[in-house]
């Protein structure tokens, strides 16, 4: 369910400095580009989020 990806990820960054969208596209099992769109929600959402 998306909104438990979208959690899991704001849980993980809260937790580490950095992660790659490839070690979060393994670890939610979901592909890199699902990553991105994912991430994109959760700048949207006013949740600051740095990416390189």
């Amino acid at each position: 369910m998306k909104i438990d990806r979208l959690i899991g990820i704001i849980t993980i960054l809260l937790q580490k400095d950095k992660i790659t969208a490839p070690e979060l596209a393994k670890r939610f099992e979901v592909s890199r580009r699902t990553i991105n769109r994912d991430i994109e929600d959760i700048s949207k959402a006013g949740i600051p989020i740095v990416t390189i």
